[in-house]
């Protein structure tokens, strides 16, 4: 029998989130949808700072890149990116300077720093912003600044997506994650029938391999926000699989995860990738109403979204239970404040 925790120990680790996050009833939200049991797996709640689903990783990439003996890291991503938020924080508290390549995807409303990108900059981070540039050609950006820094003497860790040798790191951390939840899950008496998750590639296939190990009998159900092909690369199904078996790799774990284990919608994507979607933006007003909990409009907004409309096809039993594991990303709602509408709530008193 396999011995998860002790096999999660054996990875070196460096304590950055608070955990665990909390699980907590939606009960309010349960009954306007007239649908399951809902509950949060509250990972927006991990801390640096407000909080994410990619601060349980940089526990255990972080350690690597100083073992390198680096002493910065290079990253790149979208201008509102969660992970680069988190990863400037994440370095902060290790003393590690932080160079970004961050792509505008909204370069009409991007150019005042709102958002994560406001806080990427108060934390220290050397931005550098692209314009029109394709995921392949930002890659090769990041890998052209890192080569800048070496020449200058530095040593930089070149941090995913560009690298993606940690990939079973990042994955293994959400193994971890379906520990945390095996036990909180006993303590609260609870057997949930499905578990959702915007999630393209690790977090997903983190929850599966440590579900199965775990025996767990929830599906786990990914909303994938990047799209049929996330920039132009393998399909998401493809990309959780091989961050399953990244992991089992890392965790020296005799598991396969088969592609009939995993489900992923990429049909509550909209327009694309960082584009909100009217059922979205609606998801995250319902939400933000029942249970004062905030969504975002590119990620859990979208899920939620897809969560609400399997709740009107009627592919719940009314005794069922979810899980909805809210992956964080919140803070991107003051860069996207224009597509809502508050006509009517906010009156001036003469």
């Amino acid at each position: 029998m396999i011995n998860l925790q002790e096999a999660l120990n054996r990875l070196p680790r460096l304590p950055l989130a608070q955990l665990p996050t909390p699980l907590q009833p939606a009960p309010r939200l349960s009954k306007a949808l007239g649908g399951p049991a809902i509950y949060f797996k509250r990972d927006d709640l991990t801390g640096m700072p407000l909080g994410g689903n990619k601060t349980r990783m940089f526990e255990y990439v972080l350690p690597r890149a100083l073992a390198a003996g680096a002493d910065c890291v290079v990253a790149g991503a979208a201008i509102q990116s969660n992970y680069c938020r988190q990863l400037t924080a994440a370095c902060a508290q290790v003393g590690l300077e932080v160079y970004l390549v961050l792509r505008s995807v909204r370069p009409d409303v991007e150019t005042i720093p709102q958002g994560n990108f406001l806080l990427d900059l108060l934390m220290g981070a050397h931005v550098y912003v692209v314009e029109n540039m394709g995921w392949p050609e930002q890659i090769e950006k990041i890998y052209e600044l890192a080569d800048e820094l070496r020449a200058q003497g530095r040593k930089p860790y070149v941090a995913r997506a560009a690298n993606q040798a940690d990939i079973g790191l990042d994955t293994a951390a959400y193994t971890n994650c379906a520990l945390e939840l095996h036990h909180q899950l006993a303590e609260q008496g609870l057997k949930p029938d499905y578990l959702y998750v915007a999630a393209a590639d690790t977090t997903q296939g983190g929850l599966l391999l440590g579900a199965k190990i775990l025996g767990e009998s929830y599906q786990i159900v990914g909303i994938n926000p990047l799209g049929k092909a996330a920039f132009g690369g393998p399909p998401a199904v493809e990309l959780i699989l091989h961050a399953a078996h990244k992991a089992a790799a890392e965790l020296k774990l005799p598991v396969e995860i088969r592609p009939e284990e995993v489900i992923s919608y990429n049909d509550y994507v909209g327009q694309g990738y960082g584009m909100p979607t009217p059922e979205g933006l609606a998801a995250i007003r319902l939400v933000a109403e029942m249970e004062g909990i905030l969504l975002d409009p590119v990620y859990t907004g979208k899920a939620m979204a897809a969560l609400m409309d399997h709740i009107k096809q009627g592919r719940f039993k009314p005794t069922d239970t979810v899980v909805f594991l809210h992956t964080g990303g919140y803070l991107a709602l003051f860069a996207y404040q224009h597509y809502f509408d508050f006509e009517g709530q906010v009156r001036k008193i003469i």
